[in-house]
């Protein structure tokens, strides 16, 4: 059973993003204020619920929700900046669209940087643990891949609709096929052979 919150008494908003591992399309990142006693059977960590579960999800969770936002980072600042400080950025950009400033933040990971002096704390699996970090995986990761369906419209060959961008056999095997988009992350390992060509 996940828990309601970390801190009591405190406007506290959950935080997790999607998309880190991918080699295509941005990082998007949500942010989640659930009412302090909040209560859901099916929520949990977004990778442990089906797609049809996700968007259902969705809808309860933006109805339900105090306040949400979601932050998103593109491919070029992922590359220019790296993905660990892209992850942290698209979280901060979620934070600053919230209208309800929290009193505290959770994020799922262990590595964050402190977002307007708003106390913080960073919890492994925390999407797993806590009903507003695993609401903000949920938002991250459907609104991610509502993302890369509409570039899979315009860049069918990559399969982005099945694959999200992630590091499929079939997303490289692809890449070696067609070359790369304005969409792919350059900065990581599109192909599996770039492991013994980079020495």
């Amino acid at each position: 059973m996940l828990q309601s919150y970390f801190k009591a008494n405190n406007i506290e908003a959950g935080c997790d993003e999607a998309g880190r591992g991918c080699l295509a399309g941005p990082v998007v990142a949500a942010a989640v204020i659930l009412p302090e006693n909040y209560t859901h059977p099916l929520l949990n960590d977004s990778k442990k619920l089906t797609e049809k579960q996700r968007y259902k999800l969705r809808v309860e969770i933006e109805k339900d929700a105090i306040d949400f936002a979601v932050g998103i980072v593109d491919n070029h600042t992922i590359d220019e900046i790296n993905i660990l400080k892209s992850s942290i950025k698209a979280m901060h950009i979620a934070l600053d669209e919230l209208k309800i400033i929290p009193e505290h933040i959770i994020i799922d990971g262990n590595r964050f940087y402190k977002f307007k002096n708003i106390p913080h704390q960073c919890i492994v699996k925390g999407d797993s643990k806590y009903l507003s970090i695993a609401a903000a995986s949920v938002l991250a990761k459907t609104y991610r891949d509502d993302l890369m369906n509409d570039l899979n419209k315009t860049y069918p060959e990559y399969n982005w609709k099945q694959n999200k961008g992630y590091p499929t056999k079939e997303h490289r095997k692809a890449i070696r096929e067609f070359g790369t988009t304005p969409y792919h992350r350059m900065t990581f390992r599109l192909l599996d052979e770039q492991l013994s060509l980079d020495f």
